[in-house]
């Protein structure tokens, strides 16, 4: 460690004026330079202390402001404290970001979280209870339809023992026999055949191999109602588990609603946990987590065990049903006017999870391919940008480009404006009264004779209860516009990682549950024995924030190498804790452990 002594006199030293630096030295000017002048300061453990929250982060939040501890029970203040007095005069905060690409560090706190909230809703705990082990589930893959012929990676029998790293010799792309009517060249002229044998890691694999047969538009617009299928799927999903128990004599379960009405539901409901992914191709897979739960007449937010007689078997069947059945059609468009169909893909694969760890796929497994995948975006298919406006979109979006760009293209195009004003001349004249009046009536509360639409005189009062009703959405207009906000996305605009509100626990409690623990630790650590010398205790005070943003990222690149190496090591420690913490228990650490 470099000494943390001035590297030059003062310059309010009698006769070394001449000699003080008045501008960084040369040296600062670089990652390497800058770090060193930093780590010299004296203030530098300090600085290392209070960016700790966000020292992994890649572009931290700064926020400026002061901090109020009062007192609840009497309001006081009884401390305050102002950013101007700490490091760098801002709080440091990561930015929690979940796409690896974007910050590595929050988006694998974000995994592991991912991670212990999937599988608790296997196996129970963090407030689930430990019964869901026994519930059926099952780890269905759910993939979208063709859209065009694209390049593929055929293996038709895997000899590998992981799929994720396989070296199986593949088969041909697209290979037709001769007398194939479909063998030769496409409408546009180009090879509808492919004899390459592709390799995992081929920069052409997912990409069509004729960019003007591919339907572009069709699998944007797939895209933007993906979500509505996988709910029009998990509906159709219980309604046959419905009538798979009124076959078997179950009667339907009386629940009292939070209005105070009773109702009858199936007694039995699905709980899922999913997550999406982008192909090659640019079009969006889903791999859920399902389980079968049971309804608790007295407490319906529990989760029970379903009626017996209920197997996985059941779950799979009512699954590959409602796949093979849900099916609609989009509103129309002016460049589609019946609309797009929107379907399942032929592919769809259904396993039955073990929690014994003796199975095909096991709970922390599918938890675990789960999770990584929250974390990404569209990398797969080459493309990643920031949400796309009228400036940048022509960087991006090309009618006659690759695959990708064209589906920017897609995206923009459909998600126009579909209505333009008709102009004043040539709107038809309207016999009727102005808007807003009414032929005259009588008011029956206080007899006011009015061509208002509502009493002047009664407005008042029933104002104030027009204000606590819930204002109704009005009808979309376009239901493509959408499209443009989510261009940037291939047109999908839905969560990555999404659960029902029974499967699990959520982020937020796992966060906060970490924040505690992390507290209690640091004081353990500044006060063994638990004796605190603080006399604020968390439970007696509230800290109020009034905090403004004030820049995103590092000041210099020397502060992000020392913070960035500060929290390497730092999970590099706690790396070494957790293997020989499972080692002394003589079992294996799990792929992705527990945060702390």
């Amino acid at each position: 460690m470099a000494s943390t002594l001035d590297l030059t006199p003062r310059a309010s030293a009698r006769g070394v004026g001449s000699n003080a630096d008045t501008t960084p030295p040369v040296y600062a000017y670089t990652a390497a330079g800058s770090a060193f002048e930093r780590a010299t300061r004296p203030d530098y453990f300090g600085w290392i202390e209070h960016v700790r929250a966000a020292a992994g982060c890649t572009r931290p939040i700064r926020l400026a402001g002061q901090l109020l501890t009062v007192d609840q029970a009497t309001g006081r203040v009884v401390e305050q404290r102002h950013t101007d007095a700490m490091p760098d005069a801002a709080i440091y905060t990561a930015c929690g970001n979940r796409r690896a690409t974007v910050c590595p560090s929050c988006a694998h706190t974000y995994q592991r979280d991912a991670y212990q909230l999937l599988r608790a809703g296997l196996i129970g705990g963090k407030g689930i209870p430990d019964t869901v082990a026994q519930h059926p589930a099952v780890f269905p893959t759910f993939t979208a339809p063709s859209f065009g012929s694209v390049h593929v990676r055929a293996v038709r029998k895997h000899t590998c023992r992981n799929r994720k790293r396989c070296d199986c010799r593949p088969d041909p792309c697209h290979a037709r026999r001769a007398d194939d009517p479909t063998a030769g060249r496409c409408p546009h002229g180009r090879p509808a055949v492919c004899w390459a044998r592709h390799e995992p890691g081929d920069a052409i694999l997912g990409q069509p191999l004729c960019l003007d047969c591919y339907d572009h538009d069709h699998q944007v617009v797939w895209n933007l109602y993906s979500g509505e299928l996988w709910h029009r799927t998990k509906q159709a999903a219980e309604r046959h588990l419905a009538k798979l128990a009124r076959r078997r004599g179950i009667p339907r379960v009386e629940i009292v609603t939070a209005t105070g009405r009773t109702r009858t539901v199936p007694p039995v409901r699905l709980s899922h946990g999913k997550a999406a992914e982008f192909q090659a191709r640019g079009a969006v897979h889903f791999h859920a987590l399902v389980r079968l739960d049971g309804v608790d007449p007295d407490d319906p937010a529990a989760v029970v065990p379903p009626p017996a007689g209920f197997t996985v078997t059941d779950l799979v069947d009512a699954l590959r049903h409602a796949a093979a059945q849900v099916a609609f059609a989009t509103p129309g468009h002016p460049d589609q006017p019946h609309g797009w169909p929107i379907a399942w893909g032929e592919q769809l694969d259904i396993r039955p999870i073990s929690l014994t760890g003796d199975g095909e796929v096991t709970d922390s497994m599918v938890a675990g391919y789960l999770a990584k995948y929250a974390t990404k975006s569209t990398e797969v298919t080459g493309h990643r940008s920031v949400r796309l406006t009228a400036d940048t979109i022509g960087d991006h979006a090309d009618p006659d480009g690759d695959h990708t760009a064209r589906l920017i293209d897609a995206c923009w195009r459909i998600g126009r404006p579909t209505g333009t004003p008709v102009p004043l001349s040539e709107r038809p004249r309207d016999p009727r009264p102005r808007p807003g009046f009414v032929p005259r009536w009588e008011c029956p509360d206080c007899g006011t004779h009015t061509r208002y639409a509502a009493c002047p005189v009664c407005v008042a009062q029933r104002q104030s209860a027009l204000d606590t009703e819930t204002a109704s959405k009005p009808p979309a207009t376009n239901p493509y516009a959408r499209l443009r906000r989510w261009a940037h996305m291939l047109g999908f605009g839905g969560h990555f990682l999404t659960k029902a509100r029974r499967y699990s626990v959520t982020f937020q409690l796992l966060r906060d549950t970490r924040q505690t623990y992390r507290r209690r630790d640091d004081q353990d650590h500044e006060h063994p024995g638990g004796q605190l010398v603080d006399e604020h205790h968390d439970d007696t005070t509230l800290i109020v924030g009034t905090l403004t943003f004030a820049g995103v990222g590092w000041h210099t690149t020397g502060d992000a190498l020392l913070a960035n190496t500060a929290a390497a090591m730092a999970r590099e420690r706690q790396a070494a804790g957790r293997e020989e913490l499972a080692h002394e228990l003589s079992s294996t650490p799990a792929g992705i452990a527990p945060a702390a």
